[in-house]
């Protein structure tokens, strides 16, 4: 049976990950990110951990402030 409604093929996609500006709780220092980060990000102001890599969306210390698109 054929019910009428056609399923729409999505040509491009769109990622999951996002670049973010993350707050540093010690100093308020804000840095931006990547979302999945891949290796260990620490403020550029105190050497705080802001982000801490888990193998797909990364653990985030901080603050998000707001995510770019």
């Amino acid at each position: 049976m054929h019910t009428g409604v056609k399923k729409r093929r999505v040509l491009i996609p769109e990622p999951n990950s996002r670049f973010i500006v993350v707050s540093c709780p010690d100093c308020g220092n804000e840095q931006i990110s990547f979302d999945r980060a891949s290796t260990v990000v620490k403020c550029n102001i105190c050497g705080r951990v802001l982000i801490v890599p888990t193998g797909g969306k990364a653990d985030i210390k901080g603050k998000i402030v707001r995510v770019l698109s």
